[in-house]
């Protein structure tokens, strides 16, 4: 366990971070602001100015290829393969960015999937998918389950060998982990031929309604990555028009909510931080997600913002990696799979990242998520 730090919760509170970090996140703040005009439309430009790109790169440790589905609607997904030749679980990986921003190919995203497929260890497949406010929902939730069926329709030809099709599990963060959920409710109302979903692992997940949650009026001010202003922005340009923050693609445990108490809905684990405006909406979701019969577990971090998860100088973000692994491996052991032992008895020690020799550019765009 991580040494629990300091709580703040009073309003105009702080966390307690190292200033490195409480620089970037005031430089990401400043440009994003900038890049969400008051007309709704995105300054494009600046944001792929900062954008940085990353290709399909095979190192000793991970090796990756980016795999057209729709060239047409720019659908495609990126595909990690550790050098690991047991037999490993699988995750859907939709990245964050208020549904507006960055893709799999933007370094923060490339970086933490090269990091669960190491670190796991796990084949991972970060979907990307078309951005609001160019395309509005329901777009983003049409790419997330045509790249599912994909992936399943065409296991043999796509994924590595040693990718178990029995372990497979749904992971995002902040508008991912939305999309996350909303292709998981979907996948269990279809039947998949090849995968068996057992698993959701919710980071930081973005949802929210026309109500003003406790902390969404508590935490306001710089210093914080989110923001309601900027949160509202987001849910503008993604929601269909005329449509509010309670339409069941924002607010999913609201009064429009789909009932997912007859489906065979995954195992889920979901990461709430102490410092995010959006943390009542997360811990709603949890409570929902129990009452409609399903299981759930919470993970807290009292003293993290949100995207802590991407910054290696907070204790947290490495422990998460261990708290994932766990939860993998806790899902894992109810399959009826001989091959997946060799998994189970791997110890739950990540490796840490070494950042240390990026261009000071590089570190920016790394925290940049929306």
């Amino acid at each position: 366990m991580i040494p629990e730090r300091p709580r703040h919760q009073g309003k105009n509170e702080r966390p307690t971070l190292p200033w490195a970090v409480r620089l970037v996140v005031s430089m990401v703040s400043a440009v994003v602001d900038n890049a969400c005009r008051p007309n709704g439309t995105v300054n494009r430009r600046l944001i792929h100015f900062l954008d940085y790109q990353t290709p399909p790169i095979s190192t000793t440790s991970v090796s990756s290829t980016d795999i057209s589905i729709d060239a047409t609607r720019n659908l495609w997904i990126r595909l990690y393969s550790p050098s690991n030749n047991q037999l490993l679980p699988v995750l859907i990986f939709f990245h964050g960015g208020g549904f507006s921003f960055l893709s799999p190919a933007s370094l923060a995203f490339d970086m933490v999937c090269r990091n669960f497929a190491t670190n796991l260890p796990a084949i991972v497949i970060s979907v990307n998918y078309r951005l609001a406010p160019e395309h509005r929902y329901p777009s983003q939730c049409h790419d997330g389950f045509d790249a599912l069926n994909f992936i399943d329709e065409n296991w043999a030809t796509v994924l590595p060998k040693n990718a178990d099709p029995a372990r497979c599990f749904f992971a995002g963060d902040s508008a991912g982990a939305n999309l996350a959920h909303h292709v998981a409710v979907r996948a269990c109302r279809t039947k998949l031929h090849t995968m068996k979903m057992i698993g959701l692992i919710s980071i930081q997940p973005f949802f929210g309604g026309e109500e003003r949650s406790q902390s969404e009026m508590q935490l306001v001010g710089s210093g914080l990555l989110v923001s309601v202003p900027l949160t509202d922005w987001c849910w503008n340009a993604y929601l269909p028009l005329g449509s509010n923050r309670d339409h069941a693609a924002a607010n999913v445990s609201g009064p429009n909510a789909d009932d997912i108490s007859g489906l065979d809905f995954p195992a889920t684990m979901v990461v709430v931080r102490g410092f995010d405006p959006l943390k009542d909406w997360q811990r709603r979701y949890y409570e929902w997600l129990l009452k409609s019969g399903k299981e759930a577990r919470l993970i807290e971090y009292h003293n993290v913002i949100h995207a802590f998860y991407t910054f290696p100088l907070l204790p947290e973000s490495s422990h998460l990696v261990v708290q994932i692994k766990e939860f993998i491996a806790k899902c894992s052991s109810r399959v009826s799979n001989l091959k997946s032992e060799t998994y189970m008895s791997q110890q739950l020690s990540p490796r840490k990242l070494n950042l240390i020799h990026l261009p000071i550019l590089y570190l920016f765009v790394y925290f940049l998520l929306g």
